[in-house]
């Protein structure tokens, strides 16, 4: 059977394993840590502004016998019951106090923790009266939002509600959300334009491109619940950055000096970023730079994130280049690139010398794509080679058993909630997981795989109903496996990380090659990545214009993940599994948390160093819980009160 066909074979499979997640309840939120130094991000940092427009016309009748204001009340309420404790929200209102008046904007509830309650008191409160000061009212409402403490990033959100275009002229509503996109670091206007169309709607989407955010219409009282639900969960739901502050520069000189770890700097379009490092002649050495731009902001297809390292004047050690491939918004974009010393026996070049090199990350953006500056999260880790005299095993670059045929789990799914990024991605082993994501959203998940062991998944996107509109729309589903030092890979001809979405059933295969120490010497940008062990990184993405599509707020998503083969104890050569008192035994984090009708046992322990990159790989070796495998990398990871061995390494 060729694999289009067994493609078209799964379909009925998979429409009926999804039926049961649309009619599940949606998992609570996970909460962000306050306890990691250096962790920021939309959970402790970010904040919301409700802009309500107030003005005559709210006054008109939706369609359903209830004032629009009166339908736009019902959705604010909807909106705040699923926000998280405490997120600090406020209200903005304009048009409410008087029938005439182009200064006609107050605050009417402070942005401070959430309180339901006076929230709804607040909207219960507001008369439709007068004009459509948007400009002004958007400008206002940037105020209104507290910025983040200590240099922290976080997403700061004003989120307009209006029937209507602006009717006073000055200040222009987008030339407003345009100064305002770019004055800072993780500002985002969404608009939710109800019942609107025309020069409205136009005005309406124009402020959310410039303003770093999404369009969303609302044709009736339903809808408008629905997108505000989205546009204010995709703001409380932002990624939670982790790493020390710096500034890179603009040239290599005077470029700051980075030991191995994790670090966070901006940067804008068009922009590079140059960082310092020194290096031996032997060991390898990794760099990966993850930019954040605000979910759903405008992207070109090629627009880009490349790494480089640099070293004298003048010298390329290679680079690689991270692409959006589509044009729907902004999603997280990893591109990583690794110094890998020229194996023994071999001559050696101008990049296996040792002294001061230069890491470098570099933004392309098109014209009419986002303008504002980006968050970068930087992780740079160095990898010391094997002790002198052990043969390390041979590379294994096929696929193998985890080729796209793989027989994957089955069983009842267990409700997960994915994490915002990297640093707080859900931990999960083999079994079969179900979620729900948002429209332009990205979760992310965990799978623990040593030495020998390979991460093969699929991603199932539910049957979702769908909203009624002329024409088929389509968006896409998304996702991306990567290996411990965040190299993205990329499925090596053998599978697709896409996959277009219109409400139906669909399924994305993805997954890697066993892990190897001497894949590194692989030419193959699927395979080089994968050598060495740890927690492998899983995202998931829906893409924006999902909005469009899908009638409930969230959309379903199933994973069913496999980690296949015996954890070997090293990277050498004729390796045995890895003993049970001191490693995992035959996949113990994944085979093993199955029970015997094949469902899902969540990992229970997804704390310690395992997620931290390597600024937690640093902490645990200065809390003297590094044991040498690896010299200078393997670490000690502490789960179910076991003492377990896991290898972590660069890519």
């Amino acid at each position: 059977m060729k694999a289009r066909d067994r493609h078209r074979s799964r379909g009925a499979w998979i429409g009926g394993a999804l039926l049961a997640l649309v009619a599940g309840a949606t998992p609570a939120v996970a909460a962000p840590s306050d306890s990691v130094p250096g962790a920021s991000g939309a959970g402790p940092n970010g904040s919301l502004v409700l802009v309500l427009d107030s003005s005559g016309s709210m006054a008109d009748d939706d369609g359903t016998g209830r004032t629009r204001m009166e339908s736009a009340r019902a959705a604010v309420g909807t909106v705040v019951d699923g926000l998280p404790d405490g997120y600090p929200t406020g209200l903005r209102v304009y048009g409410a106090d008087r029938a005439r008046g182009c200064t006609d904007t107050r605050l009417v509830r402070p942005v401070r923790g959430l309180d339901r309650t006076a929230v709804k008191r607040a909207v219960a409160a507001v008369k439709p009266r007068g004009d459509t000061p948007i400009g002004l009212s958007l400008r206002k409402a940037a105020e209104d939002l507290p910025r983040p403490s200590g240099g922290a990033i976080g997403t700061r959100t004003i989120l307009l509600v209006s029937d209507g275009e602006d009717n006073c002229g000055a200040p222009p509503p987008c030339e407003v959300a345009e100064q305002l996109g770019k004055e800072g670091v993780g500002l985002r206007i969404d608009t939710v334009g109800f019942q609107v169309e025309g020069a409205a709607r136009e005005q309406l989407e124009c402020v959310a491109v410039a303003g770093n955010g999404r369009y969303y219409d609302a044709p009736d009282a339903e809808s408008l619940a629905r997108q505000l639900q989205r546009a204010s969960q995709l703001s409380a739901d932002g990624y939670r950055f982790r790493g020390e502050r710096i500034a890179g520069t603009a040239t290599s000189a005077g470029a700051p000096v980075l030991g191995p770890g994790q670090y966070l700097d901006t940067i804008g379009p068009g922009e590079k970023r140059y960082y310092a490092v020194d290096l031996d002649a032997v060991s390898t050495v990794d760099f990966s730079a993850t930019a954040v731009p605000q979910p759903g902001a405008a992207v070109d297809t090629f627009d880009a994130m490349r790494t480089s390292i640099a070293y004298g004047t003048d010298s390329s050690c290679g680079s690689e280049t991270a692409r959006f491939s589509q044009k729907e918004g902004a999603t997280p974009l990893t591109s990583a690139i690794a110094r890998i010393p020229a194996a023994r026996g071999k001559g050696k070049g101008i990049c296996d010398r040792a002294g001061r090199y230069w890491l470098v990350v570099e933004r392309e953006s098109k014209k009419g794509s986002d303008a504002a500056r980006w968050p970068l999260e930087l992780v740079h880790g160095v990898e010391a080679p094997l002790k002198k005299g052990v043969t390390p095993a041979q590379s294994r670059p096929e696929y193998g058993k985890g080729s796209e045929d793989a027989v994957l789990p089955s069983g009842d799914p267990r409700d997960i909630r994915g994490g915002t990024g990297f640093n707080d991605a859900e931990e999960i082993g083999r079994g079969v997981w179900r979620d729900r994501i948002l429209p332009a959203q990205t979760l992310w998940y965990k799978v623990p795989a040593g030495w020998g062991q390979q991460v093969r998944y699929d991603v199932e996107f539910a049957n979702e109903p769908t909203v009624e509109r002329g024409g088929s729309t389509y968006s896409y589903g998304a996702t991306q496996l990567f290996t411990p030092a965040r190299f993205p890979l990329t499925g090596g001809g053998e599978f697709s990380p896409t996959t277009l979405y219109s409400g139906r059933p669909t399924a994305i295969r993805m997954g890697g090659v066993p892990v190897a120490w001497t894949n590194r010497y692989e030419y193959g940008s699927q395979v080089r990545p994968v050598h060495a062990g740890g927690d492998f990184y899983i995202s998931v993405t829906l893409g924006a214009r999902a909005a469009d599509i899908a009638e409930n707020p969230q959309i379903g998503v199933v994973l069913r993940v496999s980690v296949l083969g015996d954890e070997l104890a090293g990277p050498e050569h004729n390796a045995p599994a890895a003993a049970e008192e001191t490693g995992r035994k035959a996949g113990r984090t994944a085979d093993e948390k199955a029970d015997k009708k094949g469902n899902s046992i969540r990992v229970e322990d997804s704390g310690g160093t395992g997620g931290a990159g390597w600024t937690g790989i640093a902490a645990a070796a200065g809390a003297g819980a590094v044991v040498v495998v690896i010299a200078g990398l393997v670490f000690v990871r502490g789960r179910r009160g076991r003492a377990a061995q896991t290898t972590r390494g660069s890519a």
